[in-house]
């Protein structure tokens, strides 16, 4: 058997979270389920060198999660839990005829999502408890996208699980009376889910595959349960951006952008099922914020070269966008796009108008976009100040070493 070692840390990788949305369906509690999660693959470490990997590793692991948190609940009653709750929590356990139906466990993360999206929790806590427990970032992680301390994300999360445990939230995805309005909470996590996958905010990786590809899954699960229009908009966003996965890097691992990247390598499948979703979204006409991120994203697409874009198209599609969504991210993605249809110094202009009304201060590509005008205008000591500002920002090693290429080339 090739090292151990090494298996389990890509299944851990790759596995984890669905087997910790699993384990929390069979054991109703998140500390339980996470402490079962290692248990288990402390338990496939001991057992798989004498057994052998088995057949189904993750059906091994969530079984194993299962009895390990029985046996923990067990020493549990020796202590202080009165023994009627004891016998109830493991009756509940073992009588639950869903463990090893393969389309029940495929679905828990949506559950899972639903569970942590509850109206119950606060917008922060929804955020920052998926993206703990359905993305599986860190706590440093989620603090540093927020904006916050690590010890004062790590106590809404805390809170967030205590709420769901004493509200007796439950752990399934809401029937179809409920689903539309709870919809929105759900679309948002999973677009930031996706968005860590496709754009991660640290680490020396542009992108990390497995979040990616589990939004794309999750978001096809929800298009079953409802096919709205913002749900075929957020697939179609998502298969969009992914389609460009390959061309966004070098063989290095390094950044590439868009408009220097080799389109003939852009998945043209994914494409054309964004583009087919979002036409379905738009003959609907009750579309939102991502059908018309999905609309710009379709632009860019079909064009063949970067100086065939229609930015003119764009500009127009992040007017309607801000209309809905009136964020200052929104905003700057806007004076990009009207700096590539009216010139660099249009863009600027727009730049510092956000810089004096939005608190952006530590945005990363605010200080990027601001040092590619510049640049672009050979303004080389505003460009090397703005690309300093920037590479003091960003935590991702593959940004940090193309804004230091830039750097080298300007200076």
């Amino acid at each position: 058997m090739e090292d151990l070692s090494e298996i389990l840390s890509q299944l851990y990788k790759s596995e984890s979270r669905r087997i910790l949305a699993t384990l929390i369906r069979l054991l109703g509690d998140f500390t339980l389920a996470e402490d079962a999660l290692h248990d288990a693959f402390r338990a496939a470490m001991e057992e798989w060198p004498k057994q052998g990997m088995p057949k189904n590793p993750r059906a091994w692991l969530v079984s194993a999660g299962r009895f390990k948190a029985i046996d923990r609940i067990r020493r549990q009653s020796k202590l202080d839990t009165p023994l009627e709750a004891v016998q109830e929590q493991l009756f509940n356990i073992d009588n639950d005829p869903a463990e090893q139906d393969e389309q029940s466990i495929a679905d828990d993360q949506l559950r899972l999502i639903f569970t942590c999206c509850h109206p119950a929790l606060s917008p922060e806590a929804r955020s920052a408890l998926t993206l703990r427990e359905v993305c599986g970032l860190t706590t440093e992680e989620i603090a540093r996208a927020y904006l916050i301390r690590p010890t004062t994300l790590a106590q809404r999360i805390v809170r967030a699980k205590s709420r769901i445990k004493d509200a007796e939230i439950p752990y399934e995805v809401p029937g179809e009376q409920e689903l539309p309005e709870r919809l929105h909470a759900v679309l948002q996590v999973i677009y930031l889910m996706f968005n860590e996958g496709y754009s991660a905010s640290s680490g020396n990786s542009v992108t990390r595959v497995d979040l990616s590809d589990e939004s794309i899954r999750l978001g096809r699960l929800l298009l079953d349960l409802l096919p709205e229009a913002e749900v075929q908009g957020l697939c179609a966003l998502m298969l969009l951006h992914e389609s460009r996965r390959t061309a966004r890097t070098d063989p290095n691992g390094d950044l590439i952008l868009l408009e220097e990247q080799d389109r003939s390598l852009w998945n043209q499948d994914l494409i054309q099922e964004g583009i087919t979703l979002l036409e379905t979204a738009l003959r609907s006409g009750r579309f939102g914020t991502y059908t018309l991120q999905a609309a710009i994203a379709v632009v860019h697409a079909k064009a063949k070269t970067p100086q065939q874009t229609d930015w003119s198209e764009i500009v127009a599609l992040y007017n309607r966008l801000l209309a809905l969504e009136p964020s200052p991210v929104i905003r700057l993605n806007r004076a990009v796009a009207v700096a590539m249809r009216d010139g660099p110094e249009a863009g600027l202009a727009l730049i510092d108008r956000i810089r004096q009304e939005e608190d952006l201060t530590d945005y990363y590509w605010l200080y990027s976009a601001q040092a590619d005008l510049y640049r672009r205008l050979g303004y080389t000591a505003e460009a090397e100040a703005a690309y300093r500002k920037a590479l003091d920002l960003t935590q991702l090693e593959p940004e940090r070493r193309y804004l230091q290429k830039r750097l080298v080339e300007i200076c």
